[in-house]
């Protein structure tokens, strides 16, 4: 039984060393120890607050991001839809001048075929006048081969001449 109970010198020595523990480390480690919890209990606290901070700022700059992409996409849109009005803009300017150089262009070959057409006639002109006189040489050669009917011809010049 005596290991269930213990001896008084023995309760006394555990008192007392327990007491001299108690005291050395009230005088020597409890401030220590608390203060470091403090400044644990501190820095866990600024870090919480930091955290709560970095999580403020991290959506704000999610929000401002997402603005700043919807942003990018409206003047995107905007680039887009000016670079298609200036395409339209710069194919219907591209028709219009090759409208003009068509009718241009068409004017003067009507131009020149009119040319070309009073020329063709001016030289059937020249042509049948050029035959019309050598027909007239022939017929005269024909008939003024003989000297009377030269004669006869000359008389009737002279008569029409007179009658004038």
């Amino acid at each position: 039984m005596e290991l269930v109970t213990p001896g008084i010198g023995l309760l006394f020595w555990m008192t007392l060393s327990f007491s001299i523990v108690l005291f050395i480390l009230s005088k020597f480690a409890w401030k220590p120890i608390s203060e470091s919890i403090k400044k644990r209990e501190d820095s866990i606290e600024l870090a919480l607050q930091s955290a709560e901070k970095a999580k403020s700022e991290m959506a704000k700059l999610i929000a401002s991001n997402e603005q700043l992409l919807r942003q990018a996409q409206i003047e995107r849109d905007l680039l887009l839809k000016e670079a298609r009005d200036a395409k339209d803009a710069i194919i219907a300017e591209a028709k219009k001048q090759a409208k003009l150089e068509r009718d241009r262009d068409l004017l003067k070959a009507r131009e020149e075929i009119q040319i070309e057409k009073e020329a063709a006639k001016k030289e059937i002109k020249n042509m049948v006048a050029q035959l019309s006189i050598n027909i007239a040489e022939k017929l005269l050669k024909k008939e003024l081969s003989t000297e009377i009917k030269s004669n006869e011809l000359v008389k009737s010049f002279i008569d029409d001449l007179k009658l004038n």
